[in-house]
């Protein structure tokens, strides 16, 4: 089977480590990104430098008209995808939710999860033997804030991220029979620049005396998880949360 993997907000943090360790594992890499080309570029020049298959690919998941584009070039660049990391999404600035816009609430709910969940459709048009593929795998990219809440800072998030938890407990049954599994991973304090687009660029030297492991993670040890789910290796492994978060 081809072992195409399109990584969703993949130039930067979780995606871009996503990107690359899969591609030494032998996928063909899309890397999207939405607005960041040069950093999805520089993704793609690494992987290609050691010798992977990888390209660039323009969408905002939240865009419907979008994400069928990007699937388009990727079909007819790499063929039938046949893995789907999830990773795009966004936090805004820390706030009560007494404090929050209905326009906050919208962006965080369309890119977060409808951006999911459109590109996991179009993935299933792709893997599952009902539609002639030969399966597949999808890793949705959850967060320890579905367990935690994260009250006094990003109830929003917490809460898409929830609706993920339960997109994949319910979309890992409907395919299952189908050739395709489908996983999250919850990641904790992981040390990446989205904690900066939230306005806490310090987030995780503040909070990690909170992690039973006293330390923030990486986004390479959250890709080993990810790429770990996708792989033949975890054959029998669907609707499972892989929780990375040193204990948080």
């Amino acid at each position: 089977m081809n072992k195409v993997l399109l990584v969703t907000g993949g130039s930067r943090g979780i995606g871009a480590a996503t990107a690359l360790l899969a591609a030494q594992q032998g996928w063909a890499v899309a890397v999207n990104y939405t607005a960041n080309s040069l950093a999805a570029d520089e993704v793609v020049r690494q992987i290609r430098a050691a010798g992977g298959q990888a390209m660039s690919v323009q969408a905002d998941v939240a865009d419907e008209a979008q994400v069928l584009r990007m699937f388009a070039h990727i079909d007819a660049k790499f063929g039938r995808l046949t893995g789907l990391v999830n990773n795009a999404g966004v936090v805004d600035v820390a706030a009560r939710v007494d404090e929050m816009s209905v326009a906050r609430w919208k962006r965080m709910f369309d890119i977060n999860v409808i951006g999911s969940l459109i590109c996991a459709r179009e993935a299933v048009r792709r893997m599952s033997t009902r539609h002639g593929g030969e399966g597949g795998s999808i890793v949705n990219v959850s967060s320890a804030a579905a367990r935690l809440g994260s009250p006094g800072q990003y109830v929003d998030y917490a809460a898409a991220k929830g609706a993920i938890d339960a997109f994949t407990i319910g979309l890992s049954k409907e395919v299952a029979a189908e050739g395709i599994r489908v996983n999250a991973v919850r990641p904790g304090l992981i040390d990446t620049d989205i904690h900066a687009s939230g306005g806490l660029p310090n987030r995780v030297k503040d909070l990690q005396h909170l992690v039973p492991a006293q330390r923030g993670g990486t986004a390479e040890e959250v890709a080993e998880a990810i790429v770990w789910l996708l792989s033949d290796s975890a054959s029998y492994t669907t609707m499972s949360f892989l929780d990375v978060s040193g204990g948080r």
